[in-house]
């Protein structure tokens, strides 16, 4: 017999508890409904009593799987588990996870069964959408373009998505388990040494992590990928249950960056070094010096004789041969050493580690490697010499810009002295004091052009046979900031030296076109206008711009000039190193009706080859042979002769330096067609 006091526990419990307590009959008639029945099925206890449970909470669908459990209950087989789909009142469908066991009597009966049951709907929703949830995580993990690799806190791998297959060379069922180290195995590009994995940091530090920079994945094959990635640490509860590393293929991109990067340091024609990272590398051999009084050296290369492979072959073939020269000097230095194409046909050398002397002698080891260098193009060969200046960079240096002036001055310098030596640069050198001299008269110039402290000069020269013909040179001349006027001797060195000829050249041609019409025609009288002519000088570095012609086409329109009024000035030496340009630049101006004269002539020793391949309207006689022509029987017959072939070529003639009478009859009795210098007019003042 149960105790009273019991029995009121149990039933107590039966009313409270938060699981459906129902008794069945054998027949499966509910005998017993406790309050948690009513609440999960909706049938209150009067309801529910001696009821069928197909009548009230068995859809269709459930009925056969429950007769097997009821009857396996009858057969007093214990206790049975099921989850099934239940119904309630108002006809909705819930899962339920119930506990059945047979009922048995005193006598050993099976009476009826008793069930426990609770509503696990919510927790069957949750796992459909947790369910539901993964399957979208494992569709898109891949379906993107990132690799990604799942571990849990331990390191080792349980998921690999598609690309992550792809880039390792492992499948996803082959690496579960497996330690992230034997799967993902990344170096330094650069060394080959390994990587730190940042899941194993991810793990140590729970944060996300990065990959290191320059980093590869080799794959199972061996293959090596650039790649990127970064891992995260997953939290469960604040636990680190795992880490997700995403990552992703970057060769192209990387590939194409070390392209971009070499292109922004090297030159496109030589593969050499180009300015730009030529200064970078001489501002750190600077500090090494100032920091760790270690000596290194600079050598500025200047091609010689490298424009006549260009005027008679064409660009085409100067570009060839600078390829040709690079390869040839990048085989002849170290490979601590710095070889860079500065532009054109100029080349520096960086010599790491390098005294003074010794950089002399590697300069003219170059040098004697150049002069036996042959360039051969379409059955032409070309012997190329080269100037080279050298400079030390020590503590002492200032700074690396000067470093390389220096160096600039004394290449200089070795043209000027006859081009294919090396120069040193030394600061009680004379030479270089004149270079520095230059240097400091290029402010000086460009701010007088600001400020219009340049003056346009003119000199006539005079008609030996008919004085009625009015020809006058324009000249310049600046003032200094105090207002004193400067000979040109004093400042177009350094324009020339600089390249400021340009400048300078087209102010003296918009100055003589504005002022022609309005000034110097004016002050001519009438009758003589037709036969006025004005010469204006052409430096070697306007032959070489390309858009001089049109400028000068331009002006002449603007202004309205008749262009036989002016004729242009080129020197024989000038005109000889620009053949080309300047062959075009006569055929082109002349068409227009502009005249030319070759200046300086008879100072080179093959002027009369040369001649016949510029179209000139007159010829300047070198006054170094015109002032002695008094005295000296060999300069009288030199002038002779440029006289003679110049009229049987058609050419006019004018002779330079005529510093008196007796000079001037000579010329006369010669025949030459104009005199000038101070002792027929001195250069005056043309436009106040």
């Amino acid at each position: 017999m149960i105790d009273t006091t019991l029995q009121q526990r149990l039933a107590l419990h039966v009313q409270q508890t938060p699981l459906a307590v129902i008794e069945w009959d054998l027949e499966f008639r509910v005998i017993d409904w406790n309050p948690s029945a009513e609440r999960i099925f909706g049938y209150s206890y009067d309801e529910a009593i001696h009821q069928a449970a197909a009548d009230i909470i068995l859809p269709e669908a459930a009925r056969p799987f429950v007769a097997e459990v009821w009857q396996a209950l009858l057969e007093k087989q214990g206790g049975q588990r099921s989850t099934n789909v239940n119904r309630t009142k108002d006809g909705s469908l819930i899962h339920c996870e119930w506990y059945n066991t047979p009922l048995i009597n005193t006598a050993g009966e099976v009476i009826g069964v008793t069930s426990l049951a609770q509503n696990i709907t919510q927790q069957k929703e949750n796992e459909q959408a947790l369910a539901e949830a993964k399957e979208r995580a494992e569709v898109t993990l891949h379906s993107i373009g990132d690799a990604v690799i799942t571990t849990d806190a331990e390191g080792r791998v349980d998921y690999l998505n598609p690309i992550a297959e792809k880039l390792t060379g492992w499948m996803n069922d082959e690496v579960q388990g497996k330690k992230l180290t034997e799967v993902f195995h990344i170096v330094n590009e650069f060394s080959g040494e390994a990587v730190i994995n940042p899941v194993e940091r991810c793990l140590q530090e729970g944060r996300i992590v990065g990959l290191a920079n320059h980093t590869v994945l080799i794959s199972k094959q061996g293959n090596k990928i650039s790649i990127e990635d970064s891992a995260a640490p997953i939290f469960l509860n604040g636990k680190i249950i795992g880490v997700v590393m995403v990552f992703h293929d970057v060769t192209k991109t990387r590939e194409l960056s070390k392209r971009l990067s070499w292109q922004a340091s090297h030159d496109a024609l030589t593969g050499l070094v180009n300015r730009r990272e030529f200064d970078r590398v001489l501002s750190l051999l600077h500090e090494d010096a100032r920091e760790h009084k270690n000596q290194h050296a600079l050598l500025y290369l200047d091609l010689d004789q490298f424009k006549l492979v260009n005027d008679t072959c064409g660009h085409i073939a100067g570009d060839e041969l600078l390829r040709q020269l690079a390869v040839l000097l990048e085989d002849s230095i170290r490979g601590s050493d710095t070889l860079a194409r500065l532009g054109g046909d100029e080349f520096g050398l960086l010599l790491d580690q390098t005294s003074i002397d010794k950089a002399k002698v590697v300069a003219n080891n170059l040098r004697e490697i150049i002069k036996k260098f042959r360039f051969a193009w379409e059955e032409k060969v070309f012997e190329i010499g080269v100037s080279i200046g050298v400079s030390a960079i020590t503590e002492l240096s200032e700074s690396a810009s000067e470093i390389l002036t220096y160096a600039d001055i004394a290449c200089y310098a070795a043209k000027d002295h006859g081009r294919n030596r090396v120069h040193v640069y030394g600061a009680d050198d004379a030479e270089m004091s004149k270079r520095h001299g230059q240097m400091h008269q290029v402010g000086i110039i460009t701010q007088a052009l600001k400020e219009g402290r340049f003056h346009l000069y003119s000199q006539e020269m005079r008609s030996i046979s008919n004085p009625g013909f009015c020809h006058k040179e324009m000249l310049i001349r600046m003032l200094d900031e105090d207002g004193a006027i400067l000979a040109p001797g004093s400042f177009l060195p350094a324009a020339e030296r600089y390249n400021l000829m340009p400048e300078i050249d087209r102010w003296v041609i918009r100055q003589c076109f504005s002022s022609l019409n309005d000034i110097m025609l004016p002050s001519i009288s009438e009758a003589s206008r037709d036969q006025v002519l004005f010469n204006i000088n052409l430096s070697g570095a306007s032959l070489n711009d390309d858009n001089l012609l049109e400028y000068i086409l331009t002006e002449a329109d603007h202004y309205g000039i008749r262009c036989q009024h002016i004729c242009f000035e080129i020197t024989e030496t000038i005109a000889i190193a620009n053949l080309v340009a300047t062959r075009k630049l006569i055929k082109q101006l002349k068409a227009r009706g502009f005249l030319f004269a070759l200046d300086d002539f008879g100072s080179g020793v093959s002027s009369f080859a040369y001649l016949k391949n510029l179209d000139v309207d007159f010829l300047k006689i070198d006054g170094m042979l015109v002032k002695d022509i008094v005295c000296d029987p060999v300069s009288y017959s030199m002038v002779s002769a440029i006289n003679q072939i110049g009229h049987v070529m058609g050419i006019l003639t004018i002779a330079e330096f005529v510093e008196n009478d007796d000079i001037l009859k000579k010329l006369n009795e010669i025949g030459v067609d104009f005199a000038q210098g101070y002792g027929v007019s001195m250069p005056e003042p043309c436009i106040t």
